[in-house]
């Protein structure tokens, strides 16, 4: 079974710009309710990919992806209810690891989220200095639930 270990941060200023590649903007949509599992599919750049991921709130996770053709994607998407998430993702490498920093647009703007892909639950890594608070255990930040309770409804406090 496919293991996705993956930790969520929130970002703290501008800096990792400087370390970044062009990044490529991303499309995607649920294509139903989440309860044991989302279906997603996504175009990102010139590719699409359908991923299944089990729902668990955490940092260890069941994934699946599997390559499509983007007019499929397109069509796809067109059956998704409610909001797209848009996001132009990017790479930066810090220390031994490769960071994907998420700057979201739309419904979402100004937010802006680090992740990072582990082999293992425990293991180390360098926390780069742009790096805030880690919300891999908060649900507001899957991109699941963005789709619903999207960034610009939440309040201030």
């Amino acid at each position: 079974m496919a293991v996705e270990i993956e930790r969520k941060f929130l970002v703290r200023d501008e800096r990792w710009r400087a370390g970044a590649d062009a990044g490529a903007a991303y499309r995607q949509g649920y294509l139903c309710e989440p309860g044991r599992a989302s279906v997603r599919v996504r175009i990102a750049g010139e590719s699409a990919n359908l991923n299944i991921k089990s729902a668990q709130l955490g940092v260890r996770r069941s994934e699946f992806e599997y390559p499509i053709p983007v007019d499929e994607a397109q069509a796809l998407l067109a059956l998704c209810e409610g909001a797209l998430i848009e996001k132009r993702r990017y790479h930066v490498r810090h220390g031994a690891h490769l960071w994907e920093i998420d700057v979201f647009e739309g419904d979402n703007a100004g937010l802006v989220v680090a992740e990072i892909e582990l082999q293992h639950e425990d293991e180390p890594f360098e926390h780069p200095p742009w790096l805030g608070e880690e919300v891999s255990h908060d649900a507001r930040y899957y991109n699941v639930c963005l789709v619903t309770h999207p960034y610009k409804d939440w309040s201030a406090g």
